[in-house]
């Protein structure tokens, strides 16, 4: 791994931290909720610690004390400015996200929300302006830290930066995960992130010896925090943190017993060489003892200095941070000769504390407690000052002369370059594939087919899964929106993703169905490989107590032949499949379920119907079974095989022993590479042509050499390169008889040699099974419940407002579908009035009863006597048939203190549970989900799902409307 020292450059720390608040609620309104006094410690100690650590000198750090907004930007600038080498922002106070969940408000002294208001925080930095100063800046690597609620949301914002080359110099440390608050503490202690950052900084992390990096402080962080402390939600607090990949790695601090670092590995990596400090006043300089420096420079007594030596800050001498060997010669010279003059620099100018700017809390109080005080180090004295001026000159002198030298010699004429940032592919996948296809990205960012022979990368892959249908309407129907989004309505970018160059769907038949058809103009060319890379059976997945004894009743049998036996063995036994139009591998299960024919959909489906939300991915289906051991227990999954052999990450759950059973008549999946190219994205085709010809050959050759510089993962005999990896997830070959590629996957209730396989999915077929499905009960019926009380005027204007999120979600019901919407606040009387009439509607009309009705009412809302009309009117509507139907309530929890009140809640429950019309509670704020809380609780009994702005409440909600409508979603 590449790893980037700082030491001997020019390095900033902007440490801010907003403890008082002009505007603090309850006494405004629109304010924060109260100040941080924690904060204030948290500046304190934080500068304390960079100071020991030696990395940042004391005159480069910067303490911002509760600046208002303009005062921030204005520091940020002067840092982004001055800062050469390492760049670090520290932020500690309130933090907002919108409701969408797409930003992160770094709140300053002067914030404010504006009620009502398209934008929603004034007095507040979003982190994607924040982000947009900071690539501005010449350092080389900037480290952002913040300690606020909801810094998760950070990471959304990070990955949203399209160029690749500024996420590679940014790395930032959430102190939270996404969309959680956290307890800041008292006011006498600092806040429980930062004083654990702390403790870090200046202890060191264990077993990673005296040097502080950021991914083992990140990870140690993550650790301690998650197993001692909670969110408020009462969740594991999991500090979070992104780098780009391949990540290079940060020193931030270093401990006082410090050994000499190495010299230079990977591309572009900035290293020191030699002791980050040498020897002490007065000491003699000789190899292998205090105070020597290695081979690249030496200062004893007698003042002898290497071509490298130069005096640190500390007043010992240390070397520069010097580039490697691939690094042209005038940036050597520019670096070394900048070092040595800050050398001098610091020789002659008295240490400095930390630049504080701290306002006076009253007239008696000219200076806050706690200040650190101006260190009085060993350059206050004059004898000092002039023999370790002189120790400096010397060492400039030196390193000029050693450098001229060198050019001299012809090194600095060898034509090499510094490793540009690598070109950035872009993956997409089917979601339940995601898992394994990162992880060969991952194994091939390292290779040797995606190194140069000067040491660079080749390029850098980005993978993200979207659900299968909603990719395949985007590339056959939605190029143009794709390219270039023109409204709220359709925009793929949001709900899948970035265009990609390389798309991997589960099968063939899955890249046959989004190939463009008719005379629709399109902006997009698919290019599918003839033939799938890999091969993995759709198989019944048994638990070992209710499974077929012999491995000739587990094969050779229809999906409806193993379901009868299954019946036959365990009368209470049930079999469930995740969201066919979610991932291919459902829809493949589905195919079999529905079998040839006319079939009865209906039946059908209500033979892997369940209670509560069906599990998007065959991943989450098999995490969520072992919530309940019964379940878990007289529970069959059909899932990909492979799933069988590497498993899932379910957090804190033991899975039942599991047997596969192959049914005949369910298609496999075959993963197939396809090259997807843009119209009007060929500015660097040459490039990206071989970057994705180079990760294609890796990644399929059957070679054992898995391609040019591949990776043997396997010694088993089987396959190099991308496919070791498939092998290794349980994958088998996509010919002939389809053997594992490994040898190593006995013992996972597989069956190695299952039989013939079932023949390959055809496109048509897959479709006319997502077509049945959306359809099997005829057409639904939703009912939404807007909470359109006081409170929700923050929560109001644009797409991410509630209305907004509310007409996204009309994308899944059609023309068939019966609906309506129900303003909920309560003036007196009725708890709710009716904005759109019960029935079906146009589309377009819906959307504009919305525009017309939909307004902030000066009253509460009253969820407990909403909810039971709304039960009471879908119960009368579903007396005399079985069509799907939903509720949806649309809020901010801020009247939910008339559910807890008098018991509404527990006299609610049961309604919930006896009608059987689900309820989606979708919460616009974090915590709306919370363990034990009123949405959580109402949800479940009724069988629906709880969402709130943890994940992503927009998509997560039109996908559980178009579970119930039949509309294009």
């Amino acid at each position: 791994m590449d790893r980037f020292d700082p030491r001997g450059r020019v390095n900033r720390a902007l440490l801010v931290g907003v403890s008082e608040y002009e505007f603090t609620r309850p006494e405004h309104r629109d304010g924060v909720p109260s100040p941080l006094p924690a904060v204030a410690h948290d500046l304190t100690l934080l500068a304390r610690a960079l100071e020991r650590g030696g990395v940042v000198a004391p005159h480069e750090i910067t303490v911002e004390d509760s600046p208002v907004l303009g005062e921030f930007r204005k520091a940020l600038r002067t840092a982004v400015d001055a800062a050469e080498g390492l760049l670090l922002v520290y932020f500690a106070g309130h933090a907002a996200v919108p409701s969408a969940g797409d930003e992160l408000w770094l709140q300053m002294r002067d914030a404010e929300v504006v009620r009502g208001g398209t934008a929603g925080f004034e007095g507040a930095a979003p982190f994607t302006n924040v982000l947009r100063i900071l690539a501005n800046s010449d350092a080389e690597r900037i480290v952002v830290v913040l300690d606020c609620c909801n810094a998760g949301n950070a990471a959304r914002v990070w990955e949203a930066v399209e160029r690749p080359d500024i996420r590679r110099r940014v790395s930032v440390l959430m102190g939270v995960q996404a969309n959680h608050r956290v307890d800041a503490g008292d006011g006498d202690t600092p806040t429980p992130f930062t004083a654990r950052l702390v403790h870090l900084l200046t202890d060191g992390v264990e077993g990673q010896g005296d040097e502080i990096h950021f991914l083992a402080l990140s990870e140690a962080l993550r650790v301690y925090m998650s197993a001692h402390h909670r969110t408020e939600r009462g969740e594991p607090w999991e500090p979070q943190s992104r780098t780009e990949n391949p990540a290079v790695d940060v020193l931030l601090a270093v401990g006082p017993g410090a050994t000499a670092s190495g010299g230079e590995t990977g591309a572009g990596a900035v290293r020191t060489v030699g002791s980050g400090a040498v020897g002490t006043p007065g000491s003699t300089g000789s190899t292998g003892s205090t105070g020597s420096a290695g081979s690249a420079g030496l200062v004893g007594s007698a003042g002898l200095v290497g071509s490298a030596g130069l005096v640190g800050s500390g007043g010992a001498v240390a070397h520069p941070a010097r580039r490697g060997p691939g690094a042209p010669a005038r940036l050597r010279i520019r670096g070394t000769l900048a070092a040595a003059a800050g050398a001098v620099r610091a020789a002659r100018t008295r240490v400095r504390p930390p630049r504080v700017r701290y306002r006076p809390t009253g007239p008696g109080d000219p200076r806050p407690p706690g200040r650190t005080p101006r260190p009085r180090g060993p350059w206050r004295s004059p004898r000092r000052w002039r023999r370790r001026t002189a120790a400096a000159v010397t060492g400039l002198a030196v390193a000029v002369l050693g450098l001229t030298g060198y050019l001299v010699l012809g090194h600095g004429g060898s034509g090499a370059a510094a490793c540009a940032p690598p070109l950035e592919l872009r993956l997409l996948t089917d979601p339940d594939l995601e898992s394994t296809v990162r992880k060969a990205a991952d194994t091939y960012l390292t290779s040797g087919a995606n190194t140069t022979h000067d040491g660079c990368r080749r390029s850098g892959i980005t993978v993200y899964g979207a659900g299968s249908a909603d990719v395949v309407a985007g590339l056959r129907d939605r190029s143009d929106p794709w390219q270039r989004p023109v409204g709220d309505d359709v925009d793929p970018q949001r709900d899948i993703g970035p265009q990609p160059d390389i798309w991997i769907p589960a099968t063939a038949a899955t890249a046959a169905r989004a190939r463009p058809a008719g005379l629709q103009r399109s902006y997009v060319w698919l290019e599918p490989d003839a033939a799938p890379f890999a091969y993995s059976p759709v198989v019944l997945s048994v638990p070992q107590e209710i499974a077929e004894a012999s491995v000739a009743d587990r094969t050779g049998d229809s999906l409806t032949g193993l379901r009868q036996k299954l019946r036959r063995r365990d009368g209470s036994a049930e079999v469930r499949r995740p969201d066919p139009a979610y991932t291919d591998s459902a829809l493949l299960a589905t195919v079999g379920l529905y079998g040839t024919g006319t079939p009865d959909v209906s039946r059908a489906e209500k033979s892997v119907d369940q209670t509560g939300p069906v599990s998007p991915t065959a991943g989450d289906l098999l995490c969520t079974l072992p919530g309940n051991a019964d379940t878990d227990r007289g529970t069959a999954a059909l899932v990909p095989e492979f799933l069988m052999v590497s498993g899932v990450g379910c957090a804190g759950t033991t899975r039942t022993l599991r047997m596969a059973e192959y049914p005949d008549d369910v298609p496999a999946l075959a993963p197939l590479f396809v090259r997807v190219r843009w119209m009007g994205g060929d500015a660097d085709r040459a490039a990206r042509d071989e970057a994705v010809r180079s990760f294609h050959e890796w990644l399929t050759d059957t070679d054992t050499g898995g391609g040019s510089g591949g990776d043997r993962h396997d010694t088993g005999g089987g396959p190099g390169g991308g496919l070791a990896v498939f092998a290794k997830e349980g994958f088998r070959s996509p010919s002939g008889a389809h053997a594992l590629l490994s040898s190593r996957v006995a013992g996972s209730g597989l069956i190695a040699d299952p039989g013939p396989s079932p023949g390959a999915a055809g496109a048509d077929a897959m479709e006319t099974a997502l077509k049945r499905y959306r359809n099997a009960n005829g057409p639904g019926r939703v009912l939404f419940l807007l909470d359109s009380s006081g409170s929700m005027a923050d929560l109001w204007q644009g797409p991410g407002g509630a209305p907004g999120i509310l007409k996204q979600s009309l994308a899944g019901l059609g023309g068939r579908d019966e609906y309506g919407i129900w303003s909920v606040a309560s003036p007196g009387g009725r708890p709710y009035t009716e904005i759109l009439a019960f029935g079906p509607h146009r589309r377009q009309d819906a959307e504009r009863a919305v525009d017309r009705g939909a307004v902030v009412r000066d009253a509460e809302a009253d969820p407990y006597a909403a909810l039971g009309a709304a039960l009471d009117t879908m119960a009368r509507k579903g007396r005399d048939d079985n069509r799907p139907e939903l509720i949806v309530y649309l809020t901010d929890d801020e009247d939910n203190n008339r559910l807890t009140a008098h018991d509404h809640l527990g006299e609610l429950l049961g309604p919930l549970h006896d009608k059987g019309v689900p309820v989606v509670m979708a919460a616009l704020e974090s915590g709306g989900c919370a363990k034990g809380g009123p949405d959580l609780r109402m949800s479940e009994a009724s069988g629906g799902r709880c969402l709130d702005t943890t994940g992503d409440l927009v998509a997560e909600l039109r996908n559980e409307v178009a579970r119930t409508g039949t509309g294009d979603e």
